[in-house]
């Protein structure tokens, strides 16, 4: 989930939008307009100095020194506004979906600034290339921004600090910052005296902010309260569906069973005889060889309200041409991919000779691991609403990135980007879904189709028939071992169809961004090593959806460890341990990968040894592993280095006689370098790993005929409330390394450990997922591979 954006970025600065008053946006009105402006009109109270700080004659203040700061702009009237009342309102320039990004943001702000952690308020970002990426995918939005706004919110303090510092004709160094105020020698300015002459100084450079210890940290680090949980709370949340503008109409649509399919034929005389329906509108076909963000096409309902707008779409009587997906069959393609990897494919890295190693072997270890296409089921499906005033287009949107569906838009219209104004409201989930804007392009297209605004709605079929499916994979691994039961070498193959074919045409399998996700990185040193590639031609919108690539190499790689382990009559977490190897920096580079690292510099973020390996050990003590378990328990291992944080994870399973499966626990170690707010990296390690254990038993998303089979969650299962892990316990590894990763890697390990964990359970072996599926309740026991 970290690609990089494909549609034409954002550059000027649009103009404010309209927004509903429930929305908190960012205004620029508010700010002076010096470089360093902070806002407003102050009211002082009385100050003990014999002038107050508007009173104070400072030079005029250049250009901000802090636009290109590691990570992007951190200059502080950007970021932060002090209002009269003394509160400071941090604007996140992030998506909040749950991750609470809005509350770790405050915290890195509020913290360097000396802020009073009960005066802060937390305001949304419109879609604007000032703020640098707000792409919020890939588990990226602290590790892109953790510096940068450390300097920002610094080098607000410091401003606020000299404007006192002048005021009372004392060095800055002989005042203090503490919760909101500037003190010295008994007297004080409150944050909101200060903001207007501070305002008017000059933004230090980056080389003279001084940014406070770790030991003086009073909200990094710690566990902080939500900034969006009391608003849920008390109903002041606000999500796409909330959005209201006048005289605006709704829409739902009816879109190709397949990609690339387009309306044939379409009687709308039913749908129009609905009460409250008010026409029909035939959407666009998608243009070109690939699909990338645009509509599916169509037939969209346009009514006074979502519920007719649904009714009338099912009156909708539309012939369908099928287009060139026709007949495509997700099951047959995958046994197509099975077949592919049992024979060599491209090589993606090498190491030694693991043909020659596997024929020398004394023990010879084999498996093939498939897995069928996901989608993303967050919580709520897509929505947006747009609306042109004067030919400036605005929306409001469930965005995940503001700025690559302003310039998706942009290029669909042929306009100026400062012509589109895109606001994100909170997301209900997301997961990698709402990072694709084809659904804020189909608001606009009906907006300016009827001249009203328009919000669209999609449904839980919709979102489960029209998505952008994470790849069905086939792969095969082998591994050979020596006399003493060494593993000598390890042949990987993999088989998916490409994200990338969504944005190019003729992609026919894995590219090496996708490989980097969990098989061109593997960490084990054995001297022989290789990793190689099957086609797969996609047939469907292929998206990232949360761990994107790693969810099938983690499971893959981790199973086969295991199976490894119970060939050799091996601990499965010893020889986790032993085949990754000695301390030591694994640089896939040296050895024909394009490791793209996660975007990340390697010499900041390396792939260590030593670190994976110090999460196994502290998972195995957290875990109690190799205690004595009642018969039809069993214990599973697995870790995984993704989004540049390592995890390991052990499941325990109770499984009877029937097949019925339950989960008494869950261990978690996790390193993700410097964290944030703990309790929050706690909530998304158990949130992953609910996730990835959902998936293991019930993710399946087919295709006959080139359409989806599935329709909504009686048929498209996800882990229930009772079936979650009964104890769930996460350890976060103290660190001094940079922040990482903390939104997916949590995921990844979670498959293999339970399916390891049956293994020593039952003794038999699952690879094929998912173990159960939808329409089953228990474990096939008797259909089980050996």
């Amino acid at each position: 989930m970290f690609l990089k954006r494909y549609a034409a970025s954002a550059k000027p600065i649009p103009a404010a939008a309209p927004a509903p008053d429930r929305f908190l946006s960012l205004s620029r009105r508010g700010f002076l307009g010096t470089s360093g402006g902070f806002v407003m009109t102050v009211s002082l109270a009385a100050c003990a100095p014999s002038q107050t700080p508007d009173a104070v004659s400072v030079p005029e203040a250049g250009p901000s020194p802090l636009t290109e700061v590691r990570g992007g702009d951190a200059t502080p009237s950007l970021w932060i506004e002090i209002t009269e009342d003394n509160f400071v309102k941090i604007t996140c320039h992030r998506s909040e979906m749950g991750q609470q990004v809005w509350t770790s943001i405050a915290q890195i702000i509020a913290d360097e600034m000396e802020a009073d952690w009960g005066q802060v308020q937390i305001v949304q970002a419109e879609g604007d290339a000032r703020y640098g990426d707000q792409n919020t995918d890939g588990s990226r939005s602290i590790r892109y921004n953790f510096h940068r706004l450390r300097i920002a919110g610094a080098a607000m303090r410091q401003m606020l600090e000299q404007a006192a510092a002048l005021t009372w004709d004392v060095d800055r160094a002989d005042v203090t910052s503490v919760r909101g105020t500037v003190v010295h020698d008994g007297n004080s300015f409150t944050y909101a005296q200060l903001a207007e002459l501070a305002a008017r100084l000059q933004v230090p450079a980056e080389g003279d902010i001084t940014l406070k210890q770790p030991s003086e940290w009073r909200y990094i680090d710690h566990d902080m309260p939500s900034l969006t949980v009391p608003r849920i709370t008390r109903g002041e949340s606000w999500y796409g569906i909330d959005v209201q503008r006048e005289n605006m109409v709704y829409a739902c649509i009816a879109r190709p069973p397949q990609v690339f399919g387009t309306v044939d034929s379409v009687d709308d005389s039913a749908a129009l005889a609905v009460p409250g329906v008010i026409q029909t509108v035939r959407m666009p076909d998608i243009q070109g060889q690939v699909a990338a963000f645009q509509p599916l096409g169509g037939v969209a309902v346009i009514a006074s309200d979502t519920w007719a707008a649904w009714r009338g779409r099912d009156a909708l009587q539309i012939a369908w041409n099928e287009g060139p997906n026709a007949g495509y069959d997700s099951r047959a393609h995958l046994e197509e991919m099975l077949a592919g990897v049992q024979e060599p494919g491209t090589t993606h890295r090498s190491r030694g000779d693991v043909y020659g190693a596997l024929e020398a072997a004394t023990t010879r270890v084999s498996a093939d691991y498939v897995q069928p296409y996901l989608v993303h089921s967050m919580l709520e499906p897509p929505v947006a609403t747009a609306e042109w005033v004067d030919n400036h287009l605005h929306v409001w949107a469930c965005l995940q990135d503001p700025q690559t569906t302003r310039g998706v838009l942009a290029e669909i219209f042929q306009k100026d980007p400062s012509e589109i104004t895109v606001n994100t409201t909170w997301l209900g989930g997301a997961f990698g879904r709402k990072s694709k804007p084809d659904f804020a392009v189909e608001a606009a297209i009906l907006s300016r189709e009827v001249g009203r605004p328009v919000k669209v709605t999609w449904t839980r079929e919709d979102e489960i028939h029209h998505g952008f499916y994470h790849a069905a994979s086939a792969q095969h691994l082998e591994a050979g071992l020596d006399e003493n039961g060494q593993v000598t070498s390890w042949l990987h193959r993999t088989a998916f169809p490409s994200i990338f074919s969504i944005f190019a045409p003729g992609v026919t399998g894995p590219v090496s961004m996708e490989l980097g996700l969990g098989a061109s990185d593997a960490p084990f040193a054995a001297p022989n090593l290789a990793l190689e590639t099957g086609q797969a031609t996609a047939h469907s919108r292929i998206g990232w959806l949360r761990s994107v690539s790693n969810i099938q190499h983690a499971f893959a790689i981790s199973s086969f460890v295991d199976e490894i382990a119970a060939a050799a009559n091996r601990d499965p977490a010893d020889m986790l341990v032993e085949m990754i190897g000695s301390d030591r920096i694994v640089d896939p580079n040296a050895e024909g990968a394009e490791y793209p690292n996660y975007d990340a510099d390697p010499n900041e973020y390396p792939i260590e040894t030593a670190r994976l390996k110090h999460v196994i050990e502290r998972v195995r003590a957290l875990s109690g592993w190799g205690r004595d378990l009642p018969a039809g328990h069993g214990l599973g291992i697995a870790a995984h280095r993704s989004f540049l944080s390592y995890v390991a994870t052990v499941i325990e399973v109770r499984v009877d006689e029937q097949g019925q499966l339950s989960i008494p626990g869950a261990w978690l170690a996790v390193d993700a370098g410097q964290v944030i707010n703990p309790k929050h990296v706690r909530a998304q390690m158990e949130g992953g790993t609910i996730m990835g254990l959902s998936h293991t038993l019930y993710g399946e998303i087919d295709f006959e005929n080139g359409a989806v089979v599935q329709n909504n969650f009686p048929d498209w299962r996800l882990l229930r409330m009772d079936e979650a892990p009964k104890a769930f316990e996460v350890e976060i590894v103290d660190s001094t390394a940079l922040p990482a990763g903390v939104g997916e890697p949590g995921l990844p390990p979670a498959g293999a450990a339970l399916t390891n964990a049956i293994f020593n359970a039952t003794g038999q072996r699952f690879r094929r997922l998912p173990l159960i599926g939808a329409n089953g309740f228990a474990l096939p026991l008797t259909a089980a591979e050996e």
